[in-house]
């Protein structure tokens, strides 16, 4: 799939749904420019089939050049209350994981991590992670409580990230080679914010391939592709 398209119609509404239909995105994804307008038809044209053409492109998601978010600095005392909000939810939460779940609180100016850890909680992981996210947006909301600023709260289970990012950085190198050979881009299935930001940075440097996220969430995902120049 190509980053750039030209799409035709017999009127440009019906252009931009076909473009919209072949890049497989929401309109607010691309950047729409009429090419042929139905209105612009000579008197020696009536008798061919109307034509509409439309140039769409795909908006990018920017990496590593917006300035990053400034993240919230916790007080000591924020942090003190925040790990015992956690305390006491987790006391009560590993009573019913299995037996020998243990978990590890850390705390640092901007955010808490929490290492719960057993080699048996793979349903907490979920497919791709999705169970582990939501508990963390749950341990956010509860390390939140009583503390004027939101927490953010880092969860790892039995390591999975670190696991996860491995895979993906493999995934990132396989897949441009791949686009490097054919000369073709691909489309990788949808991922999570955090996943898709660890593809954008492997290949961030390679002199050969692009990235770019398209589409809305949760199905939001990459086009790995041959840069312009190459």
């Amino acid at each position: 799939m190509e980053k750039t398209i030209i799409s035709e119609g017999k009127t440009t509404n019906e252009a931009i749904e076909n473009g919209l239909k072949k890049l497989n995105v929401s309109k607010n994804c691309v950047d729409i420019k009429v090419l042929e307008n139905e209105d612009k038809r000579s008197f020696f044209s009536i008798l061919t089939p109307r034509v509409v053409k439309v140039e769409m492109t795909l908006k990018e998601e920017k990496v590593g050049h917006n300035k990053p978010k400034r993240e919230i600095e916790l007080s000591q005392v924020e942090q003190e209350k925040a790990k015992e909000n956690l305390e006491k939810f987790l006391k009560k939460f590993v009573l019913k994981l299995p037996e020998g779940t243990t978990y590890k609180i850390e705390s640092t100016e901007n955010y808490i991590k929490v290492n719960i850890m057993n080699e048996n909680l793979g349903y907490l992981i979920g497919y791709r992670g999705e169970t582990l996210y939501a508990l963390q947006n749950i341990l956010s909301a509860i390390a939140s409580k009583k503390i004027e600023n939101r927490v953010r709260v880092i969860l790892d289970i039995e390591g999975y990230k670190a696991k996860r990012e491995k895979t993906l950085e493999d995934l990132a190198e396989k897949v441009a080679k791949t686009v490097i050979r054919t000369r073709k881009p691909i489309k990788l299935e949808p991922m999570q914010a955090y996943e898709r930001k660890i593809i954008h940075s492997k290949l961030q440097q390679n002199a050969k391939v692009e990235t770019i996220s398209v589409g809305e969430e949760p199905y939001r995902r990459i086009i790995v592709s041959l840069k312009n120049n190459k």
